[in-house]
């Protein structure tokens, strides 16, 4: 347990501050210097210093007091200080708290004060500790990863992320299906690539089809290949991607976008390791490990009779889930610093702006990490300068995406009597907000996306007002 260190020339004192925090449970070290103070503070578990001013009975300057205070935050810049002496001023209770000072306090003390303020700062400090700990333990857990596998240059910070990572390392020597959901531009193709460079087959073809992209007849000759003739326009053999990958791994995007004939094709191959070529009876064996991926809420899709069941299961052996950016912001930082290295102009230092680092926090990212990579690429073309600013990105400092001006109000159109209720009701939350888009929508119970929208509809502009 952290204790609180009592640093005071006068025996009396020390004693007094001892027992009062011993009533309260608050364990405690004694130091009668500065010095010994400071030896205290490296050497023991310190979570609260409560220091005296003055250690010289001729002087009442505070200096000795203030070098400590120095001495400590040199020493732990984090370490809470709570300053006290019977010679209070306004100006040394300024200083006191810009040189770091957590607390001023005048002798004699309150002593309910003093015991809450030592308590609070007390549990402050452990919090930083811990997320300090957290912190590191993530750090060396992610780094102890990436010596072990290929990665494939995949950047994160998030614990959830860590997560993702963890299963996909860890699945990838077991050469089954892998079924990897989420949202579009999360990064489902690079695990896809992660899986591959971790698995047995590691040393075998890698190969990738978008099952979005291609008509029924044409997928299904992409996937097992066509005999000449087999369709219209069909007039030499063509191998299929399941032959191209045989031995390796087949990655196939967007897989709800196959056809129910096709799922039906794809199925036979997962469950015997055969398939027919388009216009041919010849039955061929194939191995290959099928990745799939899709953003579409696959169960769902099976309700709607739109996929079958006994395909997911044979697809989703492991299912890999993709977190979407907006639920794991500690990334977008260290993302933004990765694009932006690659984006950097050779010999320009390129940096974000206080206002920039503001919008990519607040930014919701529905197109996750392509739209992260997008908003840097535009902003290191159109930037003014080697300090990209929040309009660079197509943002505003809150967020929100930059739009066109909005017509005048007098194109346009009148608003029902409900819908003027409903006007009135957002402009007072946002006055109260100050134009705080994500407060006044939290306020009115909505996402900030559905205020904007309801924004449009109202033919409201936000003009977004500076806190008193």
């Amino acid at each position: 347990m952290l204790k609180t260190l009592i640093v005071d020339d006068q025996p009396a004192v020390r004693t007094a501050l001892e027992v009062l925090f011993d009533l309260h449970a608050l364990p405690t070290l004694v130091a009668s210097s500065p010095q010994e103070a400071l030896e205290l503070v490296a050497t023991e578990d310190v979570g609260v210093v409560v220091q005296d001013m003055n250690f010289t009975e001729a002087t009442t300057s505070g200096h000795e007091g203030l070098q400590l205070l120095r001495d400590i935050k040199r020493l732990d810049p984090d370490l809470p200080v709570v300053a006290m002496t019977a010679w209070t001023s306004l100006e040394m209770a300024v200083r006191l708290i810009k040189e770091g000072a957590s607390d001023y306090l005048a002798k004699p003390w309150d002593d309910t004060k003093l015991v809450n303020t030592v308590k609070n700062l007390s549990r402050l400090r452990e919090l930083a500790l811990e997320n300090t700990r957290l912190r590191a333990g993530g750090a060396r857990a992610r780094a102890a990863l990436a010596q072990r596998h290929d990665l494939r240059g995949v950047i994160y910070s998030s614990p959830v992320m860590h997560e993702v990572v963890s299963l996909v390392v860890k699945v990838a020597p077991a050469d089954v299906p892998v079924l990897i959901t989420g949202p579009n531009g999360a990064g489902k193709e690079q695990v896809a690539e992660m899986v591959q460079a971790n698995s047995r087959r590691r040393d075998k073809p890698f190969v990738k089809v978008n099952c979005g992209g291609l008509p029924d007849q044409l997928l299904e000759a992409e996937l097992f290949g066509a005999e000449p003739g087999a369709y219209t326009g069909a007039t030499k053999l063509r191998v299929g991607r399941f032959e191209e990958a045989h031995g390796g791994t087949l990655f196939l995007d967007e897989i709800a976008n196959l056809s129910l004939t096709g799922q039906a094709r794809l199925l036979r191959v997962l469950q015997l390791g055969e398939f027919q070529r388009l216009g041919s009876n010849v039955t061929r064996k194939v191995d290959v490990r099928v990745i799939s991926a899709t953003n579409v809420d696959l169960p769902r899709a099976i309700q709607a009779g739109t996929f079958r069941e006994d395909l997911y299961f044979r697809l989703a052996v492991i299912e890999v889930r993709l977190p979407a950016l907006k639920d794991r912001p500690e990334d977008v930082p260290v993302l933004a610093e990765h694009f932006l290295g690659g984006l950097r102009p050779e010999g320009e230092p390129l940096h974000l702006s206080a206002g920039a680092r503001q919008a990519l926090l607040a930014h919701d990212w529905p197109g996750n990490v392509r739209e992260l990579r997008n908003r840097l690429q535009r902003a290191v073309l159109v930037r003014k300068g080697v300090l990209l600013e929040a309009v660079d990105l197509g943002l505003s400092e809150a967020g929100a995406p930059m739009k066109a001006p909005a017509e005048p109000a007098a194109t346009s159109p009148a608003l029902s009597e409900d819908e003027v209720a409903e006007r009135a009701a957002v402009e007072q939350a946002l006055a109260e907000a100050r134009g705080v888009v994500s407060r006044a929508a939290a306020q009115l119970g909505l996402s900030r996306q559905a205020l904007y929208r309801r924004m449009e509809r109202l033919g409201l502009r936000v003009e977004r007002r500076l806190l008193p």
